[in-house]
């Protein structure tokens, strides 16, 4: 029988799933997103309190119903919103007969589904292969026992050979991703020679901050409501009133991303660490529960990348569909402190100028120090300090010993620049 069902119809027809997450609003709204993103149809969610049972991540009780109503609603995945052991994984298929997918694996597919740059494949596949390493192994054995729907036929490869072709591949793409490092090293370089500050946009996905960063640059990158819209850095020249400043946009955020999944972006993500001021975007839209939920993930991944907190400044993006008053006396009452943000709406411009005149206020004020410059650093440190004296006020005074002391007066944006390129040269040389 030839079947003339269309064949997108056909692909979301075998795409029909039923969600297992959390009680949680919060939980099943994030993972409907994320199965959503992934191109998949929820017909039915199951939710229990914990998911991390032995046998099946959830109860046998629970397991069995979950087979009822696949049946009952017609669908042919379980998405599982948490991450499962291959013997959980095996144990689920055989008692329900169909696919399962679990967390790690569905923003995986998301992933791949949005890579659209060399750097962000590779970055995807290493992702994808340190997930499937630990896994393989047990793969193998549960397959030789009984293959089942959530397992993919291992052909020729046998456990030790499978797992040597996966450490060869892991080897192969971070020798890769460590030549694009060293590109976007160059490229860093590159733009601190251009006298330039560079602010960064970081926040959860779905924020905002393509939207602001479109609004801001006259770009046009694409933007969506799903999440991972943005997986490679974009990085523009603006002007603010005079003043001119580097803003790159970053990928998004998300609750429980796995330390793997952070160690493939590094190149990417290890963006931030270099900037002068990053932007936190925060969609206030939300429930305060839900803001607090976002703002403690993205707080984590940050301090994971050794982002210092003095960077951060919080934006209230999507203000324009809040009473602005009622919003601070929530936030203030949450512990957020209102001096340090601003509100915005990166669709509407609400706020925007207020926003460009906090940057140019923190970002280009007076700021004083104080540094001691070793005698045998002196030659090393030469070209910055020239740099320094184009960009403010030095006074050198000569030490009895040799030694430096730099008077500086200066913009607060080169004075961090200053210690930090000092800071990273005495380390090189503590190295050798």
């Amino acid at each position: 029988m030839i079947s003339h069902l269309d064949p997108k119809d056909k692909f979301l027809q075998d795409r029909q799933a039923v969600l297992v997450t959390y009680p949680d609003p919060f939980c099943v709204n994030e993972a409907k997103e994320l199965a959503e993103s992934a191109e998949y149809i929820i017909l039915s969610t199951v939710t229990q309190r914990y998911l991390s049972k032995a046998k099946y991540g959830i109860s046998e009780g629970k397991a069995e119903k979950l087979r009822d109503i696949i049946e009952e609603v017609g669908a042919n995945i379980v998405i599982f919103d948490e991450k499962l052991r291959s013997t959980q994984i095996y144990n689920l298929a055989k008692l329900t007969g169909y696919e399962i997918i679990d967390r790690e694996r569905m923003i995986l597919e998301i992933f791949s589904k949005r890579a659209t740059t060399t750097e962000a494949k590779l970055q995807v596949e290493l992702a994808e292969l340190v997930y499937e390493k630990p896994r393989a192994k047990e793969k193998v054995r549960l397959a030789r026992i009984s293959e089942q729907p959530g397992f993919f036929g291992l052909g020729k490869y046998e456990i030790d050979v499978y797992d040597q072709h996966l450490k060869r591949r892991i080897s192969k793409i971070k020798m890769k991703l460590r030549h694009t490092r060293k590109m976007r090293e160059l490229h860093r370089i590159h733009r601190e020679r251009l006298q330039i500050p560079i602010i960064s946009l970081a926040g959860y996905t779905g924020a905002g901050k393509t939207t602001l960063f479109n609004k801001l640059t006259g770009d046009e990158k694409e933007v969506g409501k799903m999440p991972f819209t943005t997986l490679t850095t974009s990085t523009r020249l603006v002007n603010l009133n005079g003043f001119k400043i580097l803003l790159s946009d970053t990928v998004g955020f998300i609750s429980k991303l796995p330390n793997y999944m952070i160690e493939a972006f590094k190149s990417t993500l290890e963006e931030l660490i270099y900037t002068n001021q990053l932007l936190l975007i925060l969609d206030v839209s939300q429930s305060i529960e839900d803001i607090s939920r976002h703002y403690n993930s993205c707080v984590d991944v940050l301090i994971d990348l050794g982002v210092s907190p003095e960077k951060v400044f919080l934006v209230f993006n999507k203000s324009d569909m809040q009473d602005e008053t009622h919003l601070k006396s929530k936030l203030l009452f949450s512990g957020f402190t209102p001096q340090n943000s601003v509100f915005i709406s990166a669709k509407t411009g609400l706020g925007i100028n207020v926003l460009l005149e906090k940057i140019k206020k923190n970002i280009f004020k007076s700021a004083r120090a104080n540094v001691l410059i070793k005698k045998h650093e002196i030659i090393s440190l030469s070209s910055l300090i020239d740099w320094l004296k184009s960009q403010g006020k030095v006074e050198i005074k000569k030490q009895n010993n040799g030694d430096l002391m730099l008077n500086l007066m200066t913009k607060s944006w080169v004075l961090e620049r200053f210690t930090k390129s000092v800071k990273e040269i005495r380390k090189k040389e503590d190295v050798i």
